[in-house]
């Protein structure tokens, strides 16, 4: 088994220091604040940007799995370093660069979405992601550092939580049986990638040279939309249908002057406006790797949320 580095403990980062973890591989994790260890996971504080430090710190590592992301409204400012830091790391340290990437940087697309599209965003969040890649790849084609980046869509699933789109703004009051209100056209078809599958492609590719150069999605299910999603978890939790509103675009502009997320959002409404659909089919037919079915998904996801709501009230 291997050492590898987890950069940030998000959804993302937590579900694939764990799943290393569980795979037998020896786990350290970089956050800024750092947190008790894990069985199998090592937690480390440290600023990443801080590059000698990372660099001791992924001393010997097999991967570095870039999973940190600065909130919405620093990215411009914030990710650039953070991400200088982590290549600085991979080039010295000789381990292969696995970056989680998302789909911002395609810009809007009328078609299902490839990897072999060009990253042709014009808004600020999509140009940063792709630079991001724009910088590893052309690393990685110079020889100086092994890269590959995970594109995934929206998260759902166990662990999500502020961040999603069918987490905290939408599980607990579905859960309870109340109406949802949500970003977008509810009927427009939309792409979820799995959590748990999210963290599975992240391991399998670090170990696959044949992935690196370039950018793969995500496994992900066939495209729902959210009333879809909601009628389905609904049903999973016998909650019964609840109703899905669209949020109005005077309460949208409202809320943005008070919720730095919902501000942020603004840039990529078109997701949820039109058709946003993921094609997975390039990893699925390379790698083992493949989506959840969506059952197993509404399940495991209902039953996380569940748990969670029931901790404050027995004491968990």
């Amino acid at each position: 088994m291997s050492f590898h580095v987890v950069v940030g403990y998000g959804p993302a980062g937590a579900a694939t220091a764990r799943l290393l973890a569980e795979l037998g591989h020896s786990v350290r994790v970089v956050t800024r604040s750092g947190r008790p260890p894990e069985p199998g996971i090592e937690h480390v504080a440290l600023d990443a940007t801080a590059s000698e430090r990372l660099t001791e710190v992924a001393r010997g590592a097999t991967a570095i799995h870039s999973c940190g992301a600065p909130p919405l409204h620093r990215w411009a400012t914030e990710w650039p370093p953070l991400a200088s830091s982590i290549c600085a790391a991979a080039e010295a340290t000789g381990a292969v660069l696995v970056m989680l990437g998302n789909l911002y940087g395609y810009g809007p697309v009328d078609r299902p979405i490839t990897e072999d599209l060009p990253l042709a965003a014009t808004g600020p969040k999509g140009r940063v992601r792709a630079a991001l890649w724009e910088q590893a790849r052309t690393l990685h084609e110079a020889g100086r550092i092994r890269a590959v980046e995970v594109r995934a869509s929206d998260f759902f699933g166990p662990g999500v939580t502020d961040g999603g789109h069918l987490a905290a703004r939408v599980m607990p009051r579905l859960l309870n049986g109340k109406p949802v209100t949500v970003l977008g056209d509810p009927d427009a078809p939309h792409s979820w990638s799995y959590l748990p599958d999210v963290a599975r492609a992240l391991v399998e590719v670090a170990g696959e040279e044949r992935a690196w150069g370039r950018a793969w999605h995500v496994p992900t299910a066939p495209a729902a939309s959210i009333r879809e999603m909601v009628n389905r978890v609904a049903a999973d939790a016998k909650t019964g249908p609840v109703a899905v509103r669209r949020l109005s675009p005077a309460v949208l502009g409202l809320a943005s002057l008070f919720s730095p997320l919902i501000r942020e959002l603004r840039e990529v409404r078109y997701q949820f406006d039109r058709p946003f659909v993921l094609d997975s089919s390039a990893y699925e037919s390379a790698f083992t790797v493949c989506a959840t079915p969506v059952e197993e998904q509404l399940k495991a996801t209902v039953e996380w949320w569940l748990e969670r709501l029931a901790a404050p009230a027995t004491g968990a």
